[in-house]
């Protein structure tokens, strides 16, 4: 009898400490509380409001050492979805609620007090209608830049900037997904995460024999560069004590280096964004850095800040990648490239100045950057699937925004200039199941199109997407201001188009819940655009050609 009180005691305790008891904060003022931490769960479960200001939290140890800051938009009076935060050693939460409290109520009464749940699991179980079936996207919270990305011993390495703690921009740090065959991927621990020299912006990986040594923008109150290293494949790191290794003091934006091996100068290079230009850097050792030139002043667009810039050489030509924000075609966020030659210490763009050269025409393809050592020396790029503009109120909650599919670049001529083509990887033909009648929300469609044609593809509510081919005038657009929801930003509803570079014969469009990206099959042309409809497109039509629909196996 005894057994069964002890043990239906334990068990009402446990249920208290998952399912979560009312937490009772210290109340200091109408902005300010703290919040003693419970033993035994190994998550606090932060209840989230993104309509809110942000709360800043201050985490202490047991001997009041702070030993991390976030930055979370606390619920006030509902939630909109939970984000962990795991324990480990902290002690003490102190909380300064921002913004003008005066119409919500006493800082008490705020629904996080109620909310906050101890745990010891998160679900992580997918809850979104829009989340892509083979894209790659975080488990729960916030992504945009691809970074430090890498190939070693049959794994592809995906780091990315990562908010855990909201599913909205803020306390940036390196997310990490491994995959082997580009299309699955498995989320990894934290790679890197903030210390006192700032956030962890974007950054990249090289390999140099067992170490994988990564190279990032520490964002404090200056942007400087840091440098951390990798004994076991990529999975922890350890920061260089002799960090920041780079710093600036012309420049407010200084970040995002890229590094590689440069065989044929038998240097390392390094390029980073400064403004709006691109410097480069040459070393020895990885370690101490010598500044050789800049590129980029009267070259291509300058509407935005330049940023994620990435060079590399495909076949006897160099590309030098460069995202822009704002500035993109069709506005926001792009990426343009640049095509030349490199000798390890200056790029000089073969093309005239004001020449504009975008790798993608569609509203959401942004921050593209390649992996390093690729096998069968292949240029492998992936971009962020989505827009400055309006990437914090896509209608998604438990995660925010996903991954191109991968896609291999190369080179073609047209007229007298030099482009960049952009096929999807052949990794997107081993995913390619059988032939379907209708278009899922999971599907690659295939058209052979003749000199003018139309391709609709809707559902019954009436939400459509129309792309049209013309040869004469060389075009292809895509209209999706009908194509679901739409109306959480007036950026969003719109139609791009994209020179075709010549005649096109055959598109390959890729359809994954929220997205649409259409190819050329010879790499001329690419559009990646965002859409949300009410339900999956099933209807297709197409005037001036024939589809083939293909199941993907995800």
């Amino acid at each position: 009898m005894k057994k069964r009180c002890l043990l239906t005691t334990l068990m009402t305790l446990m249920l208290i400490m998952t399912v979560g008891a009312q937490v009772k904060p210290i109340v200091l003022g109408d902005k300010h509380a703290m919040l003693k931490m419970e033993r035994g769960s190994r998550y606090l479960l932060l209840p989230v409001q993104e309509s809110e200001d942000i709360a800043a939290i201050a985490v202490l140890d047991n001997h009041n050492n702070m030993v991390q800051r976030i930055n979370v938009k606390l619920a006030v009076d509902r939630v909109d979805y939970y984000v962990p935060y795991e324990l480990k050693g902290a002690c003490l939460m102190d909380i300064e609620f921002h913004g003008d409290r005066r119409q919500k109520g006493a800082v008490g009464e705020f629904a996080c007090w109620r909310e906050m749940k101890y745990s010891n699991t998160f679900d992580t179980k997918n809850y979104e209608h829009f989340r892509p079936a083979y894209h790659h996207t975080p488990l729960y919270g916030w992504m945009n830049d691809p970074n430090g990305m890498f190939y070693k011993d049959g794994v592809w390495h995906l780091y990315y900037q990562y908010n855990p703690y909201g599913s909205q921009w803020e306390n940036m740090m390196w997310g990490h997904s491994t995959s082997k065959d580009l299309i699955h991927w498995e989320a990894q621990p934290l790679a890197l995460e903030a210390d006192w020299l700032g956030s962890i912006f974007s950054g990249s990986c090289v390999t140099n024999g067992h170490e994988v040594i990564a190279f990032y923008t520490s964002a404090g109150h200056h942007q400087t560069q840091s440098m951390a290293i990798s004994k076991d494949g990529g999975r922890t790191f350890e920061k260089y004590n002799g960090n920041p290794l780079l710093s600036a003091s012309d420049v407010q934006d200084f970040r995002d280096p890229k590094a590689f091996w440069n065989e044929e100068a038998k240097v390392w290079n390094l390029i980073l964004a400064a403004g709006q230009e691109m410097r480069i850097y040459s070393s020895k050792d990885l370690k101490a850095w010598k500044y050789e030139s800049s590129f980029g002043k009267e070259y291509g667009n300058h509407s935005g800040v330049w940023e994620c810039p990435d060079l590399f050489k495909i076949d006897n030509k160099w590309v030098l990648i460069c995202n822009i924000n704002p500035g993109g075609p069709f506005g926001g966020s792009a990426t343009q490239y640049f095509i030349g030659q490199f000798d390890g210490k200056k790029f000089t763009c073969e093309s005239m100045p004001k020449v504009t050269k975008w790798l993608d025409y569609g509203k959401d393809h942004y921050a593209t950057v390649s992996f390093y050592n690729a096998p069968e020396n292949r240029r492998v790029v992936l971009a962020w699937m989505s827009n400055w503009q309006y990437a914090n109120q896509v209608p998604t909650k438990q995660f925010r925004s996903a991954n191109s599919i991968p896609r291999d670049l190369g080179l073609f001529q047209f007229a007298e200039e030099t482009y960049v083509s952009v096929v999807p990887s052949k990794e997107m033909l081993a995913v390619r199941g059988q032939k379907v009648k209708k278009p899922t929300e999971t599907c690659e469609i295939v058209i052979d199109i003749k000199n003018q044609a139309e391709i609709v593809l809707s559902n019954a509510k009436g939400e459509e997407v129309t792309m049209r081919y013309d040869g004469q005038k060389q075009t292809f657009t895509m209209d999706r201001t009908k194509s679901g929801t739409i109306d959480f930003s007036e950026a969003f509803p719109c139609e791009t188009i994209a020179p075709t570079y010549g005649q096109i014969k055959q598109l390959r469009l890729f359809i994954d819940r929220c997205s649409i990206e259409a190819f050329d099959s010879d790499g001329k042309m690419t559009m990646t655009n965002l859409v949300f409809p009410s339900e999956p497109y099933n209807t297709i039509k197409v005037k001036g050609g024939k589809a083939t629909i293909y199941e993907i196996n995800y």
